[in-house]
């Protein structure tokens, strides 16, 4: 983890691996203090707070949750006493897809070697994300704790003069997804409606809602832009996510019409220019919802989540590529 100074008064904390869970943070220094997305787990949310201690005079007012995952809302609890601010589709939404009981099923289960080989036979792509994630996170100790303001579309917040405007986008990754932007100083954090050298994923929402918030995100031209994965950018890391999900969409629609599954168009289509980017067999989930949207399939279809995993495995070993999630 570091941390880099994107404005004046704006901070991010950044997680260097960038792969599932490797979520960023935000502090708005200003009115008490305004920390964004609480990390994957209580030891990352503690270096978290210790990064952002070196500039803050002591624990914020106030938390946002860009949306409901659990990568960024498990270090919740640590920040006793703040105002937790979402969109009101969030609480609800983190008791369904952020249960911190499931994570640490799959992490106990892939530390014992008897009970892992059992579920690599029947679920691999789990198993190897499961591996993934108890190199770096422990998910002890985590209780999950609620915004307690929420809002539907927009919400503002008056730091010491300084306006901050959360306005929800979503669903284009989850439900919640909701955007920081401070205009005074020409940031945003986007949380998981931007992901920067690493492939997307969208859990929830349609490509037109995606497309939609990402060309607001460019009108509001901003100098900085935190994503809630990777490194910080400019407007052109929305640019270039936009043309990666364009092409994707059109390259899957083509292979629609010609009958293949999702899984054999994810191994068909090219990773292209975007091939190095951190995780690209996730390519198997952009074309699985552009095929869901082909069917008419409603945005919150759930999904298959020990299968999607699968699926990523199988395709990221038919295309010779690292085993990442």
């Amino acid at each position: 983890m570091e941390m880099k100074q994107v404005s004046d008064n704006c901070f991010a904390v950044l997680n260097e691996k960038n792969r599932v869970c490797d979520a960023n943070s935000g502090l708005i220094n200003l009115g008490g203090g305004v920390v964004i997305d609480t990390q994957s787990d209580l030891p990352h949310a503690r270096g978290m707070i210790d990064l952002f201690s070196r500039v803050w005079p002591g624990m914020p007012k106030r938390v946002i949750n860009t949306h409901e995952d659990g990568d960024h809302v498990w270090g919740n609890q640590l920040f006793e006493g703040a105002e937790i601010i979402a969109h009101s589709s969030v609480p609800e939404r983190m008791k369904i897809v952020a249960k911190p009981e499931e994570t640490r099923h799959l992490l106990a289960g892939v530390r014992n070697p008897m009970t892992c080989e059992a579920m690599g036979k029947v679920h691999p792509g789990l198993v190897a994300a499961g591996r993934q994630l108890a190199e770096d996170y422990d998910l002890t100790g985590v209780e999950l704790v609620l915004p307690t303001t929420v809002f539907d579309k927009r919400h503002e917040l008056d730091l010491a003069g300084t306006h901050v405007h959360l306005t929800h986008v979503g669903p284009c990754h989850q439900c919640g997804d909701t955007i920081i932007h401070v205009p005074k100083e020409r940031v945003i954090f986007a949380g998981d409606v931007l992901f920067r050298r690493c492939t997307p994923m969208g859990w929830t929402g349609s490509y037109a809602k995606w497309f939609e918030c990402l060309d607001l995100m460019i009108a509001l031209k901003p100098e900085a832009i935190v994503p809630g994965h990777g490194p910080v950018c400019g407007v052109e890391g929305v640019v270039e996510m936009k043309a990666y999900l364009e092409y994707v969409l059109a390259e899957s629609r083509r292979c629609f019409d010609d009958g293949l599954t999702a899984l054999d168009a994810a191994k068909k289509i090219e990773f292209g220019p975007y091939g190095d980017w951190k995780a690209p067999a996730r390519l198997y989930m952009n074309v699985e919802r552009a095929y869901r949207e082909f069917r008419g399939e409603p945005p919150d279809a759930p999904w298959d989540s020990p299968g999607t995993f699968d699926a990523i495995y199988h395709l990221a070993n038919a295309k010779g590529v690292p085993v990442e999630f």
